[in-house]
């Protein structure tokens, strides 16, 4: 068993690279193998989000506080709010991230295949 104590870690900026907007991840655990999760708490200020993405294995989020919005390929953009869970099927194009108006964090959490747990794509571009 292992306890791992909160402010252990220090939260770091999502790479623009990634993200559109100011994003802060707390990483929550990084197994080591032979187990594969991952989980983070992600905050994405008003605006912000992720790039097109995919999970080799799938990925669920836990809508913690604000109101966001996640999308897959091909859907409509949908509302999240606190208590939401949301899950992603292994390699479903998505993105997902805060509203133009409101910030939001939720916990994210999947598993690494072969060495990566996502492959990130191109930017969102949101139409009105």
């Amino acid at each position: 068993m292992e306890v791992r104590r909160v402010g252990t870690q220090p939260s770091a900026q999502a790479p623009e690279t990634r993200f559109t907007g100011r994003v802060r991840v707390d990483t929550l655990y990084n197994a080591s193998a032979p187990a594969r999760v991952k989980a983070a708490s992600v905050t994405f200020e008003p605006g912000a989000r992720t790039n097109w993405h995919k999970h080799p294995l799938g990925q669920m989020l836990i809508v913690t506080a604000g109101c966001g919005w996640v999308q897959r390929d091909g859907g409509a953009v949908e509302e999240i709010r606190p208590g939401d869970t949301v899950w992603i099927e292994s390699h479903e194009k998505h993105w997902h991230g805060a509203t133009d108006k409101t910030s939001m964090t939720h916990i994210s959490v999947s598993e690494v295949l072969e060495g990566e747990p996502v492959e990130w794509l191109e930017r969102v571009e949101l139409t009105s």
